[in-house]
């Protein structure tokens, strides 16, 4: 595998600190490592240049269900681009998903930071158990909903999600109905909303609120690593 292009920031950096130099084109959005040696950058997740990827000549376009939209994953496969498609809805599969990109598609040895991760996931200890909303959004208000791979992470943490039972993955939900649930905690990661301690908290008086790096939360990548104690550190921090 000479050329690649990743439209997912987590498998972006799971590449480019597994294999310098093998990214052609990152997106907007790629920001860890901060040196990505030179990769061309070809738009967002959500509205990447296709024929600007297509230009690059690239062996593999990495890409996820839930992060990439279809119609871009089929344009680019229509212009003769070989597409690998994650999908990553919890732990357990972001580590075979992390084997199948590194190890099945670039035929990479097992990075040892891989190794890191289960490890630590394997011994994490609950900083819980809490029940907590977790919002993603305001404006409108939205929340972790079912199957999503954040919840799946404050799970093992000890954080029972009250909406991981709605129909929804992120349902738009009531600032009103989320004040009134009734939670220990409420979790606030800094993306893709970048909650703040003045921007989040304020909206729930009375309730906890655990403010939490997005990218341990969300990314599958080198950060899962040192997930477990950063994010049992802040949700601790809170109580």
């Amino acid at each position: 595998m000479r050329r690649v292009v990743s439209l997912v920031p987590s498998l972006t950096e799971a590449v480019a600190v597994s294999a310098p130099g093998l990214l052609a084109g990152v997106t907007d959005w790629c920001t860890h490592p901060a040196d990505l040696g030179g990769a061309a950058r070809i738009g967002g997740t959500k509205n990447p240049d296709v024929e600007a990827i297509v230009r690059l000549r690239p062996d593999l376009v990495i890409a996820n269900e839930e992060e990439n939209r279809a119609p871009d994953l089929a344009a680019l496969r229509a212009a003769g681009v070989e597409v690998l498609v994650t999908e990553v809805r919890g732990l357990p599969q972001a580590f075979r998903e992390l084997d199948r990109v590194l190890v099945g598609a670039l035929g990479l040895a097992r990075p040892g930071w891989l190794a890191d991760a289960e490890r630590a996931w394997a011994r994490v200890e609950p900083a819980g158990p809490l029940d907590a909303f977790v919002p993603v959004w305001r404006r409108p208000w939205m929340v972790l909903g079912r199957d999503t791979f954040a919840g799946d992470l404050l799970g093992r943490l000890g954080v029972r999600n009250v909406y991981a039972g709605h129909p929804e993955r992120y349902p738009r939900v009531p600032v009103e109905e989320l004040a009134a649930a009734g939670c220990d905690l409420v979790v606030l990661p800094d993306e893709p909303y970048r909650f703040t301690a003045d921007d989040g908290p304020e909206a729930f008086p009375g309730i906890p609120a655990a403010l939490v790096s997005g990218r341990h939360l969300t990314w599958y990548g080198p950060s899962l690593a040192e997930a477990p104690a950063v994010l049992a550190g802040a949700l601790r921090a809170a109580r």
